[in-house]
């Protein structure tokens, strides 16, 4: 086991996007139009409700794979409010950095999740639009080995000015010694995150960035622009991954290492995930890469890992991606190899969708590394070479 330098009263602080989930229960499926018809009285199953967004979900899997962890975010003093902190401290989380603001609403999501259909969210930003530098105690920078913040396209005020706000933020992690790691979220096109230049955004952010984990769809769309629309044609369509080839997937990885990152970890739905690691050993270093350094990360460096999704059966996917980076963060910390790093993040994300919400399905870190271990098959479905 490699040396793991562990100099900080807690592992990980996760901060951004918080909201609460609300999943009606559909007892029919079928096409939209065939299910959802004006003035047609639908009959429904029980709602399932939950924590959303990237602290309570992120959040709730380093908390659950045994790391001590710091959630950092903005609701409103409201009802849904009352309920996301009532529901975190229920689960033993610490809310003390959760501000609650007078001003703003509790962000919350309704997520219509039809049998036969995609998922369909209908999204509220509320509080998370007010997000910013001041909502983080800059003491809490010493006190933590590794920073993850979520979502900046459903969050106004980290969105605008071309990244400056979150620039700002990693800034003051990077200066403490802590390592830093960004997850996106895919904007509305028809929004104001839609119109923002994520290419020029992300130039200006991810030099402040330890690892980066985007979805292909975040991705294709943020650098990719012009192919965006047949990717998503294909990928609706039902070609894995949209057609996109392994070989395409380290285009875009390089380009991606090439604006910062020592570690570019890109979510593949279905389909995995694909994680390749810069050449530099200067990235790589305890004084680059911060407190989450161990012995055995320069073995990480220059490898590339494509790691399919395991054969489970499928109930939802609310929370799939935040669950795989928290396996993949934990890997990290625990300092596992590579391949074990990306096993546990495709495992924990593979856990998730056995269960409608986010984190019912995802076992303690001993049970994970079992089954990781275990017969445990993988999915026939694969990007292609």
């Amino acid at each position: 086991m490699w040396l793991i330098l562990m100099s900080r009263p807690h592992d990980v602080m996760v901060g951004g996007h918080i909201c609460i989930d609300m999943i009606p229960g559909f007892l029919t499926g079928g096409s939209l139009d065939g299910v959802l018809s004006p003035g047609k009285l639908i009959n429904m199953g029980p709602m399932v409700s939950a924590t959303g967004g990237v602290v309570p979900n992120t959040g709730g899997v380093l908390e659950r794979f045994g790391l001590k962890t710091v959630l950092v975010g903005r609701v409103g003093r409201d009802t849904l409010g009352a309920v996301v902190l009532e529901a975190l401290q229920e689960r033993g989380s610490n809310t003390d950095h959760i501000r609650v603001s007078d001003q703003d609403a509790t962000s919350y999501t309704i997520v219509l999740n039809i049998p036969g259909t995609d998922r369909i969210p209908l999204h509220c930003p509320g509080a998370n639009d007010s997000f910013g530098e001041a909502d983080i105690p800059p003491e809490l920078f010493s006190e933590v080995r590794l920073f993850h913040f979520g979502y900046p396209p459903l969050m106004r005020n980290i969105f605008s000015g071309g990244g400056k706000e979150l620039s700002r933020i990693f800034k003051k992690a990077k200066v403490q010694g802590v390592t830093t790691s960004l997850d996106m979220a895919r904007p509305d096109p028809d929004s104001p995150s839609g119109q923002v230049d994520w290419r020029e955004y992300l130039e200006n952010v991810l030099p402040y960035v330890d690892i980066f984990h985007p979805s292909i769809d975040e991705l294709i769309y943020m650098i990719d622009r012009p192919n965006f629309t047949s990717f998503e044609e294909k990928n609706n369509g039902g070609t894995p991954l949209g057609g996109v080839s392994i070989q395409k997937l380290k285009e875009y990885a390089d380009l991606l290492l090439a604006m910062g990152p020592a570690v570019v970890a890109i979510k593949l739905g279905n389909c995995g995930l694909y994680v390749q690691v810069a050449p530099d050993h200067s990235k790589l270093s305890r004084e680059s890469f911060g407190e989450a350094y161990f012995e055995g990360l320069e073995n990480w460096r220059g490898k590339q890992v494509y790691q399919p999704c395991y054969d489970v059966d499928v109930v939802g996917a609310i929370g799939a991606g935040d669950c795989t980076i928290a396996g993949f963060l934990t890997g990290l910390l625990k300092g596992q190899t590579l391949q074990e790093a990306a096993s546990t993040a495709v495992g924990a994300g593979s856990c998730n969708v056995e269960k409608a919400d986010a984190l019912s399905g995802i076992p303690d870190w001993e049970t994970l590394q079992k089954r990781l271990n275990s017969s445990w098959k993988l999915s026939e479905v694969r990007a292609g070479e």
